[in-house]
């Protein structure tokens, strides 16, 4: 089984789905959570989940998609754990709409959430463990097929094969592991990622 004792994860988009589930695996393992999202109902019935079964866990209202406040989030996540082991990059948005009919508010949204800000917590938190000798970071990609009606959500997802092949080569030689999880590949998702981060 894998042991995450005194390990620190920072996952984003923990309010629901695929983010509470992986920020409960890595609580049951051992793990120190720093848990965010930009919806507190949901972030705090992950974090209540969390404590109730014997977990460590501190909850972080951020928006993602602006960098002055993943800076601020990664600064208050130190702060109060003293380091980040590893990033899980959760976050994202999913409108249902064509090309042709969506609204350019939502392609931007789009974007900002589900690229965007996986670029800038990268950014952030590569620099932290840069410092500290290494690390792991974990990005739900895209699905192998393309949904009409989600357009922007498709090409985001798309975007970030090329995004992790970039960061998995230039944070290579500080000890940082990039890893971009296939949800079409993977029958447990969940398990793959704390099979990566042993």
């Amino acid at each position: 089984m894998a042991d995450f004792t005194g390990r620190v994860v920072l996952v984003t988009g923990a309010g629901k789905g695929t983010g509470r589930d992986m920020a409960q695996a890595f609580a049951a393992h051992g793990a120190n959570l720093a848990i965010n999202d930009l919806t507190p109902v949901n972030l705090d019935q992950t974090e209540a989940g969390i404590r109730a079964a014997g977990g460590q866990v501190k909850a972080y209202i951020v928006d993602v998609t602006k960098k002055m406040p993943i800076q601020g989030l990664v600064k208050t996540v130190l702060d109060d754990w003293e380091r980040i082991d590893i990033l899980v990059n959760c976050a994202q948005v999913k409108p249902p709409a064509s090309l042709l009919d969506m609204d350019d508010w939502d392609w931007q949204r789009t974007l900002d959430v589900n690229l965007t800000g996986v670029f800038l917590l990268m950014q952030s938190v590569a620099r932290i463990m840069r410092a500290q000798g290494g690390g792991s970071m974990l990005t739900i990609g895209p699905h192998s097929h393309a949904d009409p009606k989600q357009a922007a959500f498709t090409v985001s997802k798309a975007a970030l094969v090329e995004l992790s092949a970039q960061a998995r080569q230039e944070f290579a030689a500080y000890g940082i592991q990039v890893h971009l999880l296939n949800p079409d590949e993977a029958t447990d998702i969940v398990r793959l990622a704390l099979t990566l981060c042993e």
